[in-house]
């Protein structure tokens, strides 16, 4: 039974997101929202910044300056943008009024969810689910409960990432040939495209948090 472990003290180079950082101050919110909104529906046709200022009328820098957020664009240009990005004027204003949610779920009260892996002894409670949010990404947070051994173990695959946390018991988990030995307060994130899934049941009860995140269609 193979186990392998990774231990490390700093962040990846590659992360760009600070989780500590705060907005602009409020006056130049409306500037980065519609920064924002134009490079992504620019982003999203997979034109160039320089193809879109052609498009448009105006200079590489000026664009640049918008998609930053650093200029407040007229009306004028907004209509320009409007057309050469084939949306509605109003599009570039939706990340700034949209309302942006949030699920409290009190202790013992998250929804059971009927999955392949769910029988007697096996629970899984979604904690909190978000529609359409602002990230582009899904999010469904379970806490697993295993209480009752069993000789059969369903076999996971789906895409995005998942995330488990072990928070009572002891498993050893199956990620693709690999096995992982999983106590309280170790953690495995993985790719979900591979299969995946507890193969031993070592403690019970077994209790651990799945964080699944995968793209919004």
């Amino acid at each position: 039974m193979a186990s392998k472990s990774v231990s490390t003290k700093a962040a990846p180079s590659g992360f760009g997101q600070d989780p500590h950082a705060v907005r602009e101050p409020r006056e130049n919110n409306l500037e980065m929202a519609i920064g924002h909104e134009v490079r992504a529906y620019r982003k999203t046709l997979g034109v160039t910044v320089a193809d879109l200022a052609s498009a448009t009328g105006m200079s590489v820098g000026m664009l640049s300056k918008i998609e930053n957020g650093n200029i407040s664009p007229s009306l004028t240009t907004l209509q320009s943008l409007s057309r050469a990005l084939g949306v509605p004027l109003t599009a570039f204003f939706r990340s700034f009024e949209e309302p942006r949610n949030a699920t409290f779920v009190k202790a013992g009260q998250g929804i059971n969810i009927e999955r392949r892996g769910t029988r007697a002894g096996h629970q899984y409670s979604l904690l909190g689910h978000l529609d359409n949010n602002s990230s582009g990404v899904n999010v469904e947070p379970y806490l697993i409960t295993l209480t009752t051994e069993s000789d059969v173990f369903p076999t996971f695959q789906h895409e995005g990432n998942e995330l488990i946390y072990m928070l009572e018991g002891e498993v050893v988990y199956r990620h693709g040939d690999q096995l992982y030995t999983m106590q309280v307060g170790d953690s495995l994130f993985f790719d979900a495209d591979a299969p995946h899934g507890p193969q031993v049941l070592v403690k019970l009860p077994a209790r651990y948090l799945s964080v699944i995140s995968y793209a919004q269609r």
